[in-house]
């Protein structure tokens, strides 16, 4: 894919946002553990497709999720367990729950694969939504990479939080080593995805260049390559959070 022509926006755009963006759509390109590339930009469009899935708007308003029947507005290339997946992510995460993410590991989405879509569908909203909010069309998805999934598991996890295995606080060890600086804080936030390291790779790349990197998050006045000191990002973030209903 070409480089997405961020000139066409009305403001001034960093340019280590936009080369976040670019590293991102390559990689997502590309054979992960547990999907192939094809897979790994259909999930994409997935995350794209559920925000206008009229059956999505009907189990939003629903008690309950889970006993309404229907199909989704799909683009095909995925299990309809995975595209449900998705489109929970996208419009109705709140009420995911354990017995959902356990149901659907016994049958054909295992918690890697899920914990792999996770991290697919917030990295491509979070850039879409930087598009939405500029007026600016949706970027287009890449030509996927021919290639098998890698199946790589970490060699040190627990299950002490939330629905799926995560690496612990101590547990960045060979190829982890990078994940978070040893003897750091590991928050919740950052374990979530590490059941498949690459997805948290990808996050923290993003967070970098569009919030803050993990070293910055210790600044609590201003960046110099921020237009916004600190309090301002986090009144923001927290409005933001408030709105889409992210109480972490």
């Amino acid at each position: 894919m070409t480089e997405f022509d961020y000139s066409k926006a009305d403001l001034p755009i960093r340019e280590d946002i936009s080369t976040a963006h670019q590293a991102f759509w390559q990689k997502l390109a590309k054979p992960g553990a547990w999907w192939n590339g094809a897979e790994r930009v259909a999930i994409a469009q997935e995350s794209r497709n559920a925000l206008s899935c009229s059956f999505c708007k009907e189990r939003k308003e629903a008690l309950s999720p889970y006993t309404l029947k229907g199909e989704h507005f799909h683009s095909g290339g995925l299990p309809s367990s995975a595209t449900d997946a998705v489109h929970r992510i996208i419009t109705d995460q709140q009420r995911i729950t354990r017995r959902w993410v356990e149901e659907n590991a016994e049958s054909d989405l295992p918690k890697g694969a899920y914990v792999e879509l996770v991290g697919i569908v917030v990295a491509t909203f979070s850039i879409d939504e930087f598009h939405r909010a500029l007026d600016l069309p949706l970027e287009t998805l890449p030509q996927p990479v021919a290639g098998e999934p890698s199946g790589y598991v970490p060699a040190v996890l627990s299950e002490d939080i939330g629905y799926v295995p995560t690496i612990p606080a101590d547990g960045t060890v060979g190829n982890e080593a990078d994940l978070w600086p040893a003897g750091g804080r590991a928050p919740n936030v950052l374990r979530a995805l590490t059941l498949v390291p690459d997805a948290l790779r990808d996050w923290r790349d993003l967070s970098s260049a569009q919030y803050l990197s993990f070293e910055g998050m210790a600044n609590f006045v201003k960046d110099e390559h921020r237009s916004i000191n600190r309090m301002q990002m986090e009144l923001v973030a927290g409005r933001v959070s408030a709105i889409n209903q992210c109480f972490y």
